[in-house]
């Protein structure tokens, strides 16, 4: 069912890619900064440790519309957060739904739903095989700017549901089970070229 409904989004977002001949399709990337369920309360710490919940992404996005227009993406995201000194990592397929409108100039304002695929997942070097849902649906909200051809976007995103990575951490003298919020909660930069 999961591969299915994944299967259903990335031919929708493809179909509608290069069915755009009139508004377009082309390629984007950036940064991540995020923090897996704990962003607001990280700020303090990622001020004085920069470097270490940066992620990145690329992708493919579409853009049907001029004023208002809809733009879905396909993209993949690497991220990172830092949980006591430990670190925990995780790759995803991410594809926003994104309604948008041109404000003034070259600002757009745009939301949308994000539905996301773990992929991955693995907490300071252990592989993390149960992941509570490994699809889950978010949202994303931001503004960008467009010159052309060249866009960049500041955005927001969040998931929706409270969604749990569970693992048995074992040494010598003890056994416990620990648990990881791998909700998405992240600032994404992205620079995007229309093709």
């Amino acid at each position: 069912m999961k591969r299915t409904l994944l299967l259903a989004v990335f031919a929708m977002v493809s179909m509608t890619a290069f069915a755009q001949t009139g508004s377009g399709f082309g390629i984007k990337g950036g940064l991540n900064y995020g923090a897996n369920g704990n962003y607001f309360e990280s700020a303090g710490d990622a001020a004085r440790n920069p470097d270490r919940n940066i992620g990145y992404h690329f992708g493919v996005f579409g853009k049907l519309g001029n004023r208002l227009y809809f733009r879905p993406e396909l993209i993949y995201t690497k991220t990172k957060s830092d949980y006591d000194g430990e670190k925990f990592d995780m790759s995803k397929l991410d594809a926003p739904m994104l309604l948008g409108a041109k404000i003034i100039g070259p600002l757009n304002l745009f939301a949308g739903p994000a539905f996301q695929y773990i992929l991955q997942s693995e907490f300071d070097g252990i592989s993390i095989d149960k992941v509570e849902n490994d699809f889950s649906v978010g949202m994303h909200i931001g503004a960008g700017v467009n010159f052309g051809k060249l866009g960049i976007d500041l955005r927001y995103e969040r998931g929706f549901s409270n969604n749990e990575a569970e693992f048995i951490n074992s040494n010598i003298t003890s056994l416990s089970t620990s648990r990881v919020d791998t909700r998405p909660d992240q600032l994404i930069l992205s620079l995007a070229l229309k093709l």
